[in-house]
């Protein structure tokens, strides 16, 4: 499959529970899917000769995450579910035509950091409820988003569970601090970030975007 992490999508749903494997070949704006995997999106030959590779011996199983609402059609994810600040931002950057790649996303986060505000989340999580606000909560199984922003460095696509990210309510000020670090993944050691590694979320909102 040729594209970016919306072609993947597509992808991992059409082949999710069959025996026919998935080749990625990074071609769009984020690849975050494609990072997680370690291929070079600026590299796409070494990427086509690596799944023909694959093909030859025996394909890798990965995990994915499983999206459930009232009267849809389950869905699933590769990458990462999000809700909140980073789903606005993604949504914006999307709608976008130019410019490519990390720029475009951050040009989308500066946009929407003028409207920036936290939500009322309810969770269910592994079977406990919380209440809480944040500004930014991700359901992740691969370790980055936005085109390289490395919100859970540790998160593994086999290792059989997913990592919840929450970013705690913040002023700008202190999200602009922040935001540059996710880059390196030195932002997991501030105190208003909580990287949990779960198995199964439930998540609602007032006004929701995901």
């Amino acid at each position: 499959m040729v594209g970016g992490d919306g072609m993947v999508h597509l992808g991992v749903n059409a082949l999710a529970g069959t025996q026919v494997p998935l080749g990625i070949i990074p071609a769009g704006t984020g690849n975050d899917a494609a990072r997680g995997l370690n291929l070079d999106p600026r590299d796409p030959g070494t990427a086509v000769e690596h799944f023909l590779k694959a093909c030859q011996g025996v394909p890798r199983i990965l995990d994915l995450g499983r999206i459930e609402r009232p009267g849809q059609e389950p869905r699933w994810f590769l990458g990462a579910l999000s809700a909140g600040f980073d789903a606005l931002v993604n949504e914006r950057a999307n709608g976008w035509r130019w410019p490519r790649g990390r720029l475009r996303y951050n040009l989308a986060i500066l946009r929407e950091l003028i409207t920036l505000k936290a939500l009322d989340y309810s969770l269910v999580v592994d079977g406990v409820p919380r209440e809480l606000a944040a500004t930014l909560i991700s359901v992740a199984n691969g370790t980055s988003i936005g085109g390289g922003m490395l919100i859970t460095p540790e998160a593994r696509y086999d290792d059989g569970q997913l990592d919840l990210f929450v970013i705690s309510p913040v002023p700008r000020r202190t999200f602009v601090r922040i935001f540059p670090s996710v880059y390196s993944g030195r932002h997991t050691e501030h105190p208003v970030l909580l990287i949990e590694r779960v198995t199964e979320v439930s998540l609602a909102s007032p006004g929701l975007v995901g």
